[in-house]
């Protein structure tokens, strides 16, 4: 069992869904992003996500990119968000961490140097938004025998003869993309949300969480009524571009997750 897996049956027995935030590894700095990703589990963070600057985010909207970008203009690189994933660890045994971003970056590390690297520094999971299932033999099923998960996208136009094919070999939980387009676009509905959730879960035993589009507490609560979490990347992103403290930013999440416990 993963610290993921642990983590939802946890969250299963006390009734709550999970709040999950993304921030970005290096953004704005090396030292500011680890005092941030420190400080998220009493926030209120079940799961953490920690992206991984890239010069070409394709599925990421303005926030996300522009995050992006000030972390590679810091000096961020691979090895050292897994430096920081490591330094975090040092402090927190408990708390996931899953990384998610791109697969270039790995690949011109080595995927069989990367795993061993990403272990070692606390590494509970992945998402690789570029890495459809049919490329599943390049990273997936190898991280899966490195003891890694490996979580997988869904959308609303992942149809009933496309599920399958996604689900396959997906573990941690199942990430719903509530919106078509990029990160931080438009405003989740639970509503609309809610039968595309049980429909995924009809076809699976892993929690689905769902992200995009979730910028308030109150949105947060609603989703996580009707799925087993929320996701929340690009309002906390926007938090930091702004120029606001680390503790204002964690009151934000916290505010985030307090909302999304509720649901």
């Amino acid at each position: 069992m993963t610290r993921i897996d642990a983590t939802f049956a946890r969250l299963k027995e006390q009734g709550k869904s999970a709040f999950i935030s993304y921030v970005m590894a290096g953004d704005p700095d090396y030292d500011t992003s680890l005092e941030l990703v420190r400080g998220l589990p009493a926030a209120g963070v079940d799961i953490i996500e920690l992206g991984l600057p890239f010069t070409d985010p394709m599925a990421d909207g303005p926030a996300i990119q522009l995050a992006a970008g000030r972390a590679l203009d810091a000096g961020m690189t691979l090895a050292k968000t897994l430096d920081l994933a490591r330094a975090f660890r040092a402090g927190d045994d408990t708390t996931p961490i899953v990384l998610m971003g791109y697969y270039n970056p790995i690949y011109s590390m080595g995927v069989e140097a990367f795993l061993v690297a990403a272990r070692d520094a606390g590494v509970d999971g992945l998402i690789v938004v570029d890495l459809p299932p049919e490329e599943d033999e390049e990273l997936c099923l190898p991280a899966q025998a490195a003891g890694l998960n490996f979580i997988r996208l869904a959308t609303p136009t992942t149809d009933d003869a496309r599920l399958p094919k996604v689900l396959q070999n997906t573990s941690g939980f199942v990430y719903y993309v509530s919106i078509t387009g990029i990160t931080g676009a438009a405003s989740a509905n639970a509503a609309a949300v809610a039968p595309e959730v049980a429909r995924i879960k009809a076809a699976t035993d892993l929690p689905v969480c769902v992200g995009f589009g979730i910028k308030t507490p109150e949105t947060a609560r609603d989703i996580a009524s009707v799925a087993d979490g929320a996701v929340v990347g690009s309002a906390i992103v926007a938090e930091l571009a702004a120029g606001k403290p680390v503790d204002q930013v964690l009151d934000f999440v916290k505010s985030l997750a307090e909302g999304a416990h509720r649901g």
